[in-house]
């Protein structure tokens, strides 16, 4: 029965709100690598650079593995998304900056802290533009060097020179020119093969297994080396990739030349 009185609240007031919370296993993944970046930095501050760099490659790994594990596990988020930029912001941005310049741009003065600035906002700058064109981009490839793979050559080149105990002031301009041209190719439109297209769920022949086995024992014999020297190859790949496509005179860029923006309706409310 009523008791004369007519309710007005609405059905959604009515029932009990359920708080809206996080996908805890991929953005654990995502602090794990939030982690390495800031480790990084630490190590870098106290002269350990060896374990400076080890920090910027796990974080590398980590950052690979949240978006494929949201993915995997139907835990995808707007939050998630948001995290890993900001993540990678630290990790594959700041830290490689501070620790090139902690290591040895410290030394030229002004020039020093200028080349790291610069791979530092061209880092922040990449991330931006990623973050809104990504419905307009050519999921096979980067625009621009990825900023996992320039922090990769710059903390793989301090790694390699650690290793093989030359020092720092011997390779002070190298390490300048090395932060620029990283930093400023993160911001072209140089295509960067993203390797999207490879699906881990298809099966592949025999071979490829023992070429992977094969990969690991190579890497294996000198790992700063070896993997400096991939990461070599991959940041010139692209402009390769660019000039090859220049002359069979087919589009150089993986988006449309438009300087118009991309519609960003409802990513800032």
């Amino acid at each position: 029965m009523h008791d004369g009185t007519e309710s007005h609240m609405t059905p959604s007031e009515e029932r009990p709100r359920r708080p809206k919370g996080i996908y805890m296993v991929p953005n654990m993944i995502t602090l794990a690598a939030l982690f390495g970046g800031f480790y990084s930095v630490v190590m870098a501050m106290n002269d350990r650079y060896d374990l400076a760099t080890v920090g910027i490659f796990v974080a590398m790994v980590l950052d690979s593995l949240d978006g494929r594990v949201a993915r995997l596990t139907n835990t995808q988020s707007a939050f998630g998304e948001q995290m890993d930029s900001l993540s990678d912001m630290v990790s594959f941005g700041a830290a490689p900056a501070l620790i090139a310049y902690e290591w040895t741009l410290r030394d030229i003065g002004r020039w020093g802290w200028i080349a790291a600035f610069v791979y530092c906002a061209c880092a922040a700058l990449r991330l931006a533009r990623f973050n809104v064109n990504t419905a307009v981009v050519d999921k096979r490839f980067f625009q621009g060097l990825p900023s996992p793979a320039a922090a990769a050559l710059v903390a793989g080149f301090i790694w390699l020179m650690t290793e093989l105990e030359i020092p720092a002031k011997d390779v002070t301009w190298f390490m300048f020119a090395l932060t620029l041209y990283t930093g400023l190719t993160m911001v072209t439109n140089v295509p960067f093969y993203s390797f999207k297209d490879l699906s881990l769920r298809k099966s592949v022949p025999f071979a490829a297994i023992v070429l992977v086995a094969l990969g690991i024992a190579v890497i294996n014999i000198h790992p700063p080396t070896v993997l400096f020297g991939l990461f070599v190859i991959y940041g010139l790949s692209g402009y390769a990739l660019y000039a090859w496509r220049k002359s069979k005179g087919r589009p150089t860029s993986v988006i449309s030349t438009s300087t118009d923006e991309p519609d960003e309706r409802g990513l800032h409310d």
